[in-house]
């Protein structure tokens, strides 16, 4: 028992020296996983042409604010100077955060930006979409459902992200001062 308690110990002592792993593993996940899903919701949320950028579309607002455009009767005119900085502001997060997370630059605040943005998300999906199907719920048997289950391994991984940096393949750990 001795031999294998030391064994294991070793290892662990190994695995915990690995400072590198956790963060570059989170980020190559996000990339594969995440990066694209919200690549693909941002341009969803564009305008036409490349005024698109600050002209966000009809779609956005229903993404964002479902029921507020709606009451606009689709008129985003109609809607408040806050709630189309809301929309601006998400679709360039949508863009921005998810590059800055795969490029490890300024990974920490990007991905608490992103932890944001997937509350926000979740939420608007419950109260703005009335998703409740998708909800789950957490220690049941079944792994799917798109809002607890999925979301909280989605914030589990950026939260690696906030509490362990990029890891050394990173922009962030290129422009970090070396000691010396």
């Amino acid at each position: 028992m001795t031999a294998l308690t030391s064994t294991y110990t070793a290892m662990a002592a190994r695995l915990e020296r690995a400072d590198w792993l956790l963060p570059t593993l989170a980020r190559l996940v996000f990339a594969g996983v995440l990066l694209i899903y919200f690549l693909n919701s941002g341009m969803t949320k564009l305008g036409d042409g490349l005024a698109g950028l600050w002209t966000p579309s009809v779609g956005a607002y229903a993404q964002i604010f479902p029921k507020a455009i709606e009451a606009a009767g689709y008129d985003t005119e109609a809607l408040s100077l806050w709630q189309k900085l809301v929309v601006l502001g998400g679709t360039w997060a949508e863009f921005i955060l998810p590059v800055l997370i795969v490029v490890g630059l300024l990974t920490r605040l990007a991905a608490l930006g992103m932890i944001g943005f997937v509350v926000v998300q979740s939420v608007t999906d419950v109260y703005g979409h009335g998703a409740t199907d998708a909800i789950g719920a957490w220690f049941d048997r079944f792994a799917d459902a798109a809002i607890m289950d999925q979301r909280a391994l989605w914030v589990l991984m950026l939260l690696i992200l906030v509490f362990k940096g990029a890891g050394p393949l990173s922009i962030d750990r290129a422009l970090k001062p070396t000691a010396g």
